[in-house]
């Protein structure tokens, strides 16, 4: 990642219901959404404001952007956070977990996320500490453990009695495993980076056995699978981008994936005897190929610090 990333935040903005409560008087709630600037990745934690708590979903980068995400929502409700979800094992869905924690939310993720989050941990530990060397050891965020744990589906009911229905997906996506949340109340449905509308895809792959490990098939088999769970006009919330009805915005990721998977492939010929200068220039030159084909999408250094990962992983193929 970029060694310099500015320490300025981008804009945030609130989204949610014009009106909190139904001509029933039954209290829906809304979303609320904090974004990152470069530094956190771009990234953005959303909280379900319910009548009586909060839930808060994946918990930034570092534990400062963690606290900034909670002065935000602290603009619009004081109501406790009562439950952080992490939706899938990447460092800027769990590093800033220890700030939630600290402020009395329970930490809930599936069986699987908290099985692959100690080498995800440790990878991605090394990586920004002795190659990018954007922290020292010290410095970087320590591994914060998971409260409750669920396989297949769970419920989280919150004080008020709202509803969130979370699920994992059976196939794997933008990591080894993913989680999504459902919100019946908003109809809304927070995916993580399972789908960045509009913007460019993290492509590195889960990681396995010390190894990147991107698995573009069974992303887009989780995508379809969302289809088939959630109603198409269903408010998709990811972990970047800009929001989308559920038909668009999985037909679009779907679209995007067999694309990138298209153009890796054209590139890597050659790519095996490549020195680590050389892949160094076909990542960069594949970022220009991905922003020709996407002129309209965001966020094109995701491309070049992420598609090692699919570059490697079709090589292997070969």
């Amino acid at each position: 990642m970029k060694k310099n990333l500015s320490l300025i935040m981008m804009a945030v903005s609130l989204i949610g219901c014009a009106s909190a409560r139904t001509t029933a008087n039954t209290f829906r709630g809304r979303i609320i959404e904090f974004k990152s600037g470069a530094e956190g990745f771009d990234t953005r934690t959303f909280f379900y404001e319910g009548e009586k708590d909060v839930v808060a979903f994946d918990s930034q980068f570092t534990g400062e952007l963690a606290r900034q995400s909670i002065e935000h929502l602290r603009k619009f409700t004081s109501k406790p956070i009562s439950w952080l979800v992490i939706t899938h094992p990447n460092p800027d869905k769990f590093n800033g977990a220890s700030v939630f924690k600290s402020m009395g939310a329970r930490i809930m993720a599936s069986n699987s996320t908290v099985q692959a989050m100690p080498e995800v941990h440790s990878y991605k530990e090394y990586f920004f500490v002795n190659i990018a060397k954007m922290f020292k050891k010290e410095d970087y965020p320590s591994l914060t453990s998971v409260d409750e744990t669920f396989e297949g589906q769970t419920e989280i009911v919150l004080r008020g009695g709202e509803k969130i229905q979370l699920r994992e997906l059976s196939h794997p996506g933008v990591s080894s495993t993913q989680s999504v949340a459902y919100i019946p109340s908003v109809q809304a449905l927070i995916v993580g980076d399972l789908i960045h509308h509009r913007a460019h895809a993290w492509l590195e792959g889960g990681i396995v056995n010390g190894k990147a490990k991107p698995t573009i098939q069974k992303w887009i088999w989780a995508l379809q699978e969302l289809v088939t769970l959630y109603p198409a006009e269903t408010n998709v919330f990811g972990g970047r981008g800009v929001n989308a009805d559920l038909k668009t915005a999985a037909s679009a990721q779907i679209n995007y994936l067999n694309e990138a998977r298209a153009l890796v492939k054209s590139e890597i010929k050659a790519a095996k005897k490549m020195k680590e200068s050389e892949l160094k220039e076909l990542y960069k030159k594949l970022t220009k190929k991905f922003q020709a084909r996407f002129p309209e999408y965001d966020l094109a250094y995701m491309i070049e610090y992420s598609i090692y990962g699919l570059v490697q992983s079709e090589i292997e193929k070969k």
